[in-house]
């Protein structure tokens, strides 16, 4: 009998003569069906239901069981996905900012911890989709009930000061702006054993848990965008959490990579490292290159190769990243955040092999998009829907960047 076709997230998948994955349709045209479809998703409250709620099927109706929600992490990397596939597409659609409005929106309307405490008026990382606002003990998944995640602040800190700039409204800047400074009054200075905020506080009290916060990247550029606005304030911050990186966080990935414990939303194990921090720490690096650190090259490399010794496996015969030491599969999110960052990475050292290894990733990812637009969180998963950052906010930012890196790879088959 012949071979039966390998079945990639509901579509036959393609190979060309060398048995190289294509994807199923050419980039841009997936891309576009996905925007194009999240466009038309319902609203709520007058926030389009993806902002709100983190868990919804392929047909935008919420899954029953699955009240919980992580505002900071999909609506802060989703304002940055809209803010770049608007610029990707010319800037042309005025729906994609309105998109990241709204979830602009939501961050600075619902979503803050009451005024009291060290950690007044902060993002909340984990909360309810049916609390307008949210309850001051609305902490859910492995949050306890008053707890915050002082990265998350970051991620919509910087976020928020992005959206400000390309939609000119300064409320946006405002909330960004508060975050930093709520930040700078609770950072330390961080050694071998501890990041410079833990990983989870109360915001009554500012009582930490998890003595490392692997994710420390979105601070730092939280510093920088408003440091680029003369808030000359953040400048001894942003030096010691630059200063902590690159004498503990960096060379950490070199050894046992404890230094990357802990990002994700619901798990709390303190010694959990994830993939995420270490390549969205690499693409900071990418990006800034010789103006950030002359050893630049050398610091990024070291992180990717940490990934890649740790966090990646093959599915299908394609090599793929998966999040975390304790979730061994290929979300949306993280594979499509390791094809970027190593698009970019290639295309700064100039590495082929490199680049069709990220491009082999990236084509993997695609196919959790169907013919509608409607993405899947994870290609094993029988239908569209689930996570909304794994399916969504997460993932466009990154086909965004490897476009930059590779813009052929648009209209490739």
């Amino acid at each position: 009998m012949p071979d039966q076709p390998l079945i990639i997230a509901g579509h036959t998948a393609r190979f060309d003569a060398s048995g190289q994955l294509r994807p199923w349709a050419p980039w841009n045209d997936a891309l576009d069906r996905e925007m194009n479809f999240y466009q038309r998703c319902p609203a709520d409250r007058g926030y389009p239901r993806f902002v709100l709620a983190t868990f919804l099927d392929g047909d935008w109706n919420p899954i029953p069981d699955r009240t919980d929600s992580i505002p900071a992490t999909q609506n802060g990397m989703g304002i940055l996905s809209y803010l770049k596939f608007h610029e990707l597409r010319g800037s042309s659609d005025a729906e994609f900012l309105r998109t990241a409005r709204a979830m602009g929106d939501y961050l600075v309307k619902e979503t803050l911890t009451p005024d009291t405490g060290p950690y007044p008026k902060f993002t909340r990382s984990t909360g309810k989709r049916d609390q307008f606002p949210l309850s001051a003990d609305c902490g859910s998944q492995a949050d306890r009930a008053y707890e915050i995640e002082p990265d998350k602040g970051g991620i919509a800190g910087y976020a928020l000061v992005s959206l400000s700039e390309a939609a000119g409204e300064r409320r946006y800047l405002e909330q960004g702006l508060h975050n930093a400074r709520v930040l700078a009054a609770n950072q330390k200075d961080g050694d071998g054993a501890h990041s410079p905020w833990p990983f989870r506080a109360d915001y009554r009290n500012g009582e930490g848990r998890g003595p490392v916060s692997g994710n420390m990247t979105y601070i730092l550029r939280l510093y920088d965008a408003l440091l680029s606005l003369g808030y000359e304030e953040f400048s001894v911050p942003r030096r010691s959490l630059w200063t902590w990186i690159r004498r503990h966080q960096i060379p950490n990935a070199a050894a046992d990579g404890s230094l990357f414990a802990q990002f994700f939303e619901d798990h709390d194990t303190p010694t959990n490292r994830t993939a995420w921090a270490p390549l969205n720490l690499a693409r900071y690096l990418l990006e800034r290159r010789e103006l950030l650190d002359p050893d630049w090259r050398q610091y990024s490399g070291m992180l990717i190769d940490f990934v890649r010794s740790i966090f990646t496996h093959r599915e299908s015969g394609i090599g793929v990243c998966h999040e975390q030491d304790e979730d061994k599969q290929a979300w949306g999110g993280i594979n499509s955040t390791y094809g970027a960052v190593l698009a970019l990475y290639a295309k700064a050292a100039g590495s082929a092999a490199l680049a069709g290894e990220a491009r082999q990733a990236l084509d993997f990812t695609l196919y959790s998009i169907d013919e509608l637009g409607r993405p899947r969180d994870l290609s094993l998963n029988p239908a569209p829907g689930g996570w909304q950052e794994d399916a969504h906010t997460d993932v466009i930012h990154n086909y965004a960047d490897a476009l930059r890196a590779f813009p052929e790879w648009g209209d490739a088959g």
